[in-house]
Formats: structure tokens, sequence, C-alpha cells
């Protein structure tokens, strides 16, 4: 079960384990928590500009949060339906109906009922800064955390990382091939995780293309044209290992991992 904040979350930070374990026939289950009503337009227009109408954007990127993880060969799409909160800071964090303002016991509670229903042996989401500090990130990482220690169901709870070498060599790659990159990634971007805690790396080179196409069902998302604009082959080679901080663990499984499986009666995919 991966448990994310927006529509395309799902696609850039855990696309490839989604089709890899997927393809070696486990259920996979998506939860996403908001509408993503703050992203961009099909016509390109942002949010905080004219044109912009969250009803539709939030329409269109259900639409593509299908498409995607048809692509990715999702099981089941579940969707809690919480209002997009913005970027920390935004005025929209202060709206009551935002997921950030939404309690995280009643919400917790709403994530844990799906865990019981699917009993999943792993749990994905993001760390407790959110990866970026997105505030709909941290509140998906609080919700996930209480649900998981609440149901006591999954084994093993992972969070997205982006092992700070890992990020040094995408850039030096991006350069090589003569990419002017975005300024997020440039200089001292505000994310990346310290090598020396991640604790699993999960090859998904066999599904890279699905998790491209993934990418690119969320055509609307003006930030995903970057990572497509890679190209293919560029794209394979930057995004075909994931990468993960084990956060819940009661297997006793051995570190570094590169199944997110191991300890758990199933073997992972060879």
């Amino acid at each position: 079960m991966a448990v994310h904040a927006h529509p395309d979350d799902e696609a850039l930070f855990t696309g490839g384990i989604l089709a890899r374990y997927a393809g070696a026939g486990v259920r996979t289950v998506v939860v996403t928590c908001t509408n993503g009503e703050l992203g961009d337009s099909a016509e390109g227009s942002g949010p905080h500009t004219s044109g912009h109408d969250p009803t539709s954007v939030a329409l269109e990127r259900r639409a593509e949060l299908e498409r995607s993880c048809a692509a990715l060969g999702v099981d089941h799409l579940e969707r809690l339906g919480y209002h997009d909160s913005g970027m920390m800071g935004w005025t929209e964090n202060a709206a009551p109906e935002a997921f950030w303002n939404a309690g995280v016991d009643e919400a917790a509670g709403r994530l844990a009922a799906l865990m019981e229903r699917y009993r999943p042996d792993v749990v994905v989401t993001y760390d407790a800064d959110g990866f970026y500090g997105h505030p709909d990130h941290i509140q998906a990482h609080r919700i996930t955390v209480a649900a998981a220690d609440g149901t006591g169901i999954p084994a093993k709870v992972y969070f997205v990382a982006l092992p700070k070498t890992s990020l040094a060599g995408f850039v030096d790659l991006a350069h090589e091939a003569g990419l002017e990159l975005p300024a997020w990634v440039e200089g001292d971007p505000p994310f990346g995780t310290d090598d020396e805690l991640v604790n699993a790396y999960v090859d998904c080179s066999a599904v890279v293309e699905q998790k491209y196409e993934a990418l690119a069902a969320h055509a609307s998302q003006l930030d995903n044209a970057f990572f497509l604009d890679l190209g293919r082959e560029l794209f394979g080679q930057i995004f075909s290992i994931e990468a993960f901080v084990r956060g819940r663990d009661r297997t006793g499984a051995p570190t570094p991992e590169n199944d997110l499986f191991a300890g758990l009666a199933y073997a992972g995919p060879a």
C-alpha cells in the first residue's frame, strides 16, 4: 500500500515499486489523500492565476490518476478526498477543508479502515518532513504512521528517499546531457536523504518504462514536463532505482535491503 498526498505522487515516488510488485503478483493499493485542486489546469493555468478552476482541476487530475494507476498495474485505487492544502505558507493552508487541517485521528481512522480491508504487509509513504516540506506530504506521513501503529497490520513501513549521492549524480548526468535544470534542483535543494539513513534500494529497471508512462499520464502538471523531457533513455538511467528509509519493521530483516518484502513469506520477484 502506497499512501500519497496528491495525484501524480504515486508515479514519481513509487511508480517503480508499484509496477515491479504488481507484475510479480503482489496486490498493490494506492491511497491518494487529496484531490489535487491546487495543481495546474489542463490549459496550463496554475493556482492563483486567472482561469484556474479548482473543481475542474480536481476532475482532470482524478482521470489522470486513474490512467497512471492503470499503467502501473495497480489493483486498487482509494481516494480520501481531502482538499489540497497548497505549498507551505500559502493562504490555502488555513482553509478548514484542507488536508493539513484534518484531524490526524479522524484521517488516520479512515486510512486504518483501508488497512483493515486490504491487510498490507508493506506500507510506503513520506518521512516526517514530507520529503520536501509540503504540508500534505507531512500530513500523509502523520496519518500513515498513526494508522500503521494503531492497527499493527503492516510488518514494514517505508519512507521514500532520494540519497544525496544519487541526487548529485542526477545533476551531473543532466549537465552532461546539456539539459537546463530547474532552480529547485540546482544549488542546495530542500530535499535529499543522507545516504547512511537509506535502508533499501529496489531495482525497478525492468519496469521503468511503465513509470515513465505513469508520469506522462499526469500531463496537466507542468512540473512533470521536466522529467519527461529527459527522454526515455536518460529517464531510465536516473529513475531505475527507488530508495527508501525503513521506518517500521517487525521482520528483523538485515539492511540494506534490495526487496521491500525481505523477511516476509513473499520472497520478491526474481
